[in-house]
């Protein structure tokens, strides 16, 4: 497998190895020994999978008092996915990265604990899995509004479609404003 960092630190684009011939495909979405080399050492406790339609953009999520890292990736379709510092206190706060996953080019994103997380669906449909590194708890749920001009992402679909919850998330101004106390 190929492991690329990213400008975040701890961020990683993994590139799975893909066996294919005329029967279709093989590969390893996760092998701990292999994994643990790139550096995910956490243990995964959670296993999810979300099916959403063209234009869905879900986040920028992540748990505030029991931060989750996720090895994220798209089974089907295809998404972009954004990761996000949002530590005030961070050398890269506001930065972020953003990556095409799908089912065709197989790429996973690890995110470390502490980045909010999100991303939008760019194909009619798109299945996307996620191995998290704690359990999620509602009541601590967090997480930084998906167009944030002081964090810029550009995302590729116009009018995405967002729960009520997200519209109501924090900027970066916010979060500063109440780490500051």
């Amino acid at each position: 497998m190929k492991v690329t960092e990213t400008k975040l630190p701890g961020v990683l684009i993994i590139e799975p190895k893909v066996f294919g011939d005329h029967r279709g495909f093989f590969k390893e979405t996760f092998q701990a020994e292999r994994y643990k080399e790139a550096g995910l050492t956490l243990p995964f406790v959670q296993d999810n999978h979300s099916r959403s339609q063209k234009g869905v953009l879900r986040g920028l999520h992540l748990q505030k008092t029991c931060p989750q890292g996720k090895l994220v990736s798209c089974s089907s379709g295809a998404v972009y996915d954004v990761a996000v510092d949002v530590d005030p206190n961070s050398d890269t706060f506001g930065e972020f990265v953003g990556v095409e996953l799908s089912g065709e080019n197989h790429l996973q994103l690890w995110i470390p604990p502490g980045y909010a997380h999100g991303f939008c669906v760019l194909t009619d449909t798109a299945d996307f899995q996620y191995k998290c590194t704690d359990l999620y708890f509602p009541d601590d749920e967090g997480g930084l509004i998906w167009n944030d001009a002081e964090v810029g992402i550009d995302w590729p679909i116009k009018d995405p479609v967002l729960s009520d919850k997200d519209l109501k998330l924090p900027t970066l101004a916010q979060i500063r404003a109440n780490e500051g106390g």
